[in-house]
């Protein structure tokens, strides 16, 4: 047993799903597209920097560049941007559930566009993985701007699993810290404008937000990234997305613990159903595989 492999991907689905909480804080206090675009540039600098300083390089290959140039456009740019703005009206623990999907997206957009063999365990994964968060996101819809959120993040989630398939064949190589930082900048680079444009640079300064933000810098935004290139790197894409099956749980508790955001029965049964559909799915592919 690789208990290595385990304890990295606990800690991913651990800071991942804890992202959510703190950007909930974020955006309560400071427009959410500022406020992410800050964080991709210090967090692209620093990890650039600390990449320079142990002997990274960026000059990287087509490859790498492809990785770069997706996951800052579809994760941060795409998925973040639009799970930010959401989080102004929807709930830490809704957005985190949402996100849960993106390994049933992969499974069924893999299985529809590329011919990839789901077997009848894949198949009803993907039908309580969906039932889960149907049964969730239906109880708490409540008003227009909720209904709006929810298509902000399922759009995000649809973007994040464009960037998963397109990373199986990216290999980051020795120099993961460099594409990290850089697929940060990029990200930076695809929102800016956008804050510009829509959004207006009004802060209600706190200790609360700043310590969310420097959380969100520093563990979601570098070590969580850093923490699934190399999962992937040691036992691939596939069996590393199986440790989104613990975002659903962490990400419910975390904002439950820390937010106060409430926990219903319909709740911890979606979450058990989904984390069940999760888990199906991805165990069905590493069988086919």
């Amino acid at each position: 047993m690789d208990f290595r492999a385990i304890g990295m991907g606990l800690a991913f689905a651990f800071m991942w799903a804890s992202a959510f909480s703190s950007a909930r804080i974020i955006v309560t206090a400071a427009p959410p597209l500022y406020a992410l675009s800050l964080r991709f540039l210090i967090s692209g600098l620093v990890a650039v920097g600390v990449a320079r300083l142990i002997g990274q390089s960026w000059t990287l290959t087509p490859r790498q560049w492809k990785a770069v140039v997706v996951f800052g456009i579809c994760q941060n740019a795409m998925y973040l941007g639009l799970n930010f703005v959401a989080m102004q009206w929807v709930e830490a623990s809704l957005a985190a559930i949402i996100a849960t999907t993106m390994p049933l997206i992969v499974a069924g957009a893999s299985w529809a566009l590329l011919g990839e063999r789901l077997t009848a365990t894949g198949t009803i994964g993907l039908f309580l993985g969906f039932l889960g968060v149907s049964v969730i996101t239906l109880t708490r819809m409540e008003g227009a701007d909720i209904g709006m959120a929810v298509g902000l993040c399922v759009l995000g989630v649809i973007a994040l699993s464009v960037a998963t398939m397109a990373m199986k064949t990216a290999n980051a190589g020795k120099d993961v810290l460099m594409i990290v930082g850089l697929q940060m900048l990029v990200g930076m680079a695809a929102l800016i404008p956008f804050a510009l444009i829509f959004e207006t640079w009004r802060v209600e300064w706190s200790g609360a937000l700043i310590a969310a933000f420097w959380y969100t810098v520093l563990i979601p935004g570098l070590a969580a990234t850093w923490v699934w290139f190399r999962l992937v790197q040691r036992i691939g894409a596939t069996r590393g997305a199986t440790y989104h099956f613990l975002t659903p749980f962490f990400g419910v508790a975390v904002a439950a613990l820390l937010l106060g955001e409430r926990m219903g029965w319909a709740d911890v049964l979606g979450v058990v159903v989904i984390t069940l559909g999760i888990f199906l799915v991805q165990t069905s592919r590493q069988r086919a595989r």
